[in-house]
């Protein structure tokens, strides 16, 4: 992107940030029992307010009061492939966004159908590179991509970046990309522009991500610090250290 395009995105990400910050949302997630706990520190963290059940006979009510939906399929069974399925319809309907995290699709085949099944009535699909090659997808994306990795691409119709915040010790703390389409999925509500919100999340998260990092270098001791500057950080902190390309 050219460079005043890429300053235009920059606003809108970091006014995304803004506005949620100081309205709040409320999202759906049905993401990896691993990650709940994790997830749900961030959300608040970052003035979202989650509900997070995967029973099929309850879903519907939740999400008909999110202003998101978030679905990860991380751990994956019968009842949850029947609970995001109805959250989806209900979301669908509403006209909110919907994130989609297809974990481990490159392993498992199950997960590779329905995540295809799926993913055409997503805003967003998140994964890293071989997840996102084996829905055949990274080329002519019909969704708004984000592949996250070393450095994380974003593609969304004509558009097309990099943010290269973050530091490696986040890959060794459990749950971080579990959250990461969580917050994306909370700033998706706040934009029309869904390479704006997935900016927004990127850079929150790896800005935060550096500067728990700077205070240590444990992964133990890494999380309770991240949280904290995903809270503290200021906007103008997160505009000036942000690195698009």
């Amino acid at each position: 992107m050219e460079k005043d395009a890429l300053t235009n995105l920059l606003d809108e990400a970091i006014e995304a940030i803004d506005v949620l910050r100081r309205d709040g949302a409320r999202i759906h997630s049905i993401t990896n029992t691993v990650a709940q706990n994790f997830t749900a520190n961030v959300l608040l963290a970052c003035n979202t307010k989650p509900s997070m059940t995967a029973n099929p006979d309850e879903v519907e009510d939740f999400t008909s009061r999110a202003n998101a939906l978030h679905i990860n399929l991380g751990t994956l069974d019968a009842n949850r492939i029947q609970a995001i399925e109805k959250s989806i319809t209900v979301a669908n309907q509403r006209s909110i966004p919907v994130l989609l995290d297809p974990v481990m699709a490159h392993v498992s085949p199950l997960r590779a159908e329905f995540a295809g099944e799926i993913m055409d009535r997503t805003s967003i699909i998140r994964g890293n590179i071989h997840e996102i090659k084996t829905l055949g997808i990274e080329t002519e994306p019909r969704s708004c991509i984000v592949m996250t990795g070393e450095s994380d691409r974003v593609l969304h119709k004509d558009i097309s970046f990099t943010v290269n915040n973050g530091h490696p010790i986040m890959a060794k703390v459990i749950a971080t990309g579990c959250a990461l389409g969580a917050l994306i999925t909370a700033l998706s509500s706040k934009t029309d522009c869904p390479a704006c919100a997935s900016a927004a999340g990127l850079i929150w998260f790896g800005v935060a991500g550096e500067i728990a990092a700077s205070k240590t270098q444990s992964p133990g001791s890494f999380a309770p610090y991240f949280i904290d500057a995903l809270y503290e950080t200021s906007i103008d902190t997160l505009r000036q250290q942000a690195r698009l390309a």
